[in-house]
């Protein structure tokens, strides 16, 4: 004997989500249902509203941003597919964040680094290293990323830093990672890398104006804490 299943189209029409949406806003839906919107349908054995209340009966929304598109092929009912569409959908809310509508950012305080490069730092599970490459004006002209992993003296090299500053011809770079941990505190090998690139940038003729470190919520400015003149 087949399972009872109610689809989608089997629901009273002020029900379902797309409808709700349309009549009440996207702030009146609940997670699960816009989910449902964006994946549209479900399984065999499941519609797409119980299988996105599942998915959050399971997941909270920050952990299903954060997951790959493996991680995501693993819950029950999600393929390919649809794995690329939560993913992206996550991606372009980070995007979102991030965006400013100035035709370049302008630098004026580690604030303004933290706000333009969290979004996209936040969730990352290794430490990542980008320079922000600054005109005259201290105007972004590019986020360029370093290196992916813990940060080494022995390892970050300053001409892999400085590449592409020389590329842009850029007057000055400000340098950022993420402590995965959550926590911002500099590490000695923070201290011992920024001190490094920053004679390496005297040596170029570019300076490195800060290195601020990306926690959760929160940042440390090695230039405020004195370790970058």
């Amino acid at each position: 004997m087949s399972e009872y299943k109610i689809s989608i189209h089997d629901m009273p029409m002020d029900e379902r989500p797309r409808e709700r949406l349309l009549k009440y806003g996207p702030e009146a839906l609940s997670n699960a249902e816009l989910l449902a919107i964006i994946l549209r349908t479900g399984s065999q054995k499941e519609n797409v509203v119980n299988m996105c209340s599942r998915i959050f009966s399971e997941y909270n929304i920050k952990q299903l941003s954060q997951a790959n598109i493996t991680n995501l092929t693993k819950i029950h009912g999600i393929g390919t597919a649809k794995a690329s569409q939560i993913a992206a959908i996550f991606e372009l809310a980070r995007k979102l964040e991030g965006f400013s509508d100035e035709p370049k950012r302008k630098i004026r305080s580690p604030a303004d680094v933290y706000s333009i490069l969290y979004p996209g730092m936040r969730e990352h599970k290794r430490e990542r290293l980008v320079a922000l490459l600054l005109d005259t004006k201290n105007q972004v002209i590019r986020e360029e990323l370093i290196s992916i992993g813990s940060l080494n003296a022995n390892i970050v090299h300053p001409r892999e830093v400085f590449k592409a500053a020389l590329m842009e011809s850029c007057a000055s770079v400000i340098l950022s990672h993420n402590h995965p941990s959550g926590d911002p505190t500099p590490s000695r090998e923070d201290i011992a890398v920024t001190e490094k690139l920053v004679e390496g940038g005297k040596l170029l003729g570019i300076d490195v104006l800060d290195h601020v470190v990306i926690g959760d919520g929160r940042y440390v400015s090695l230039k405020d804490e004195g370790y970058v003149r």
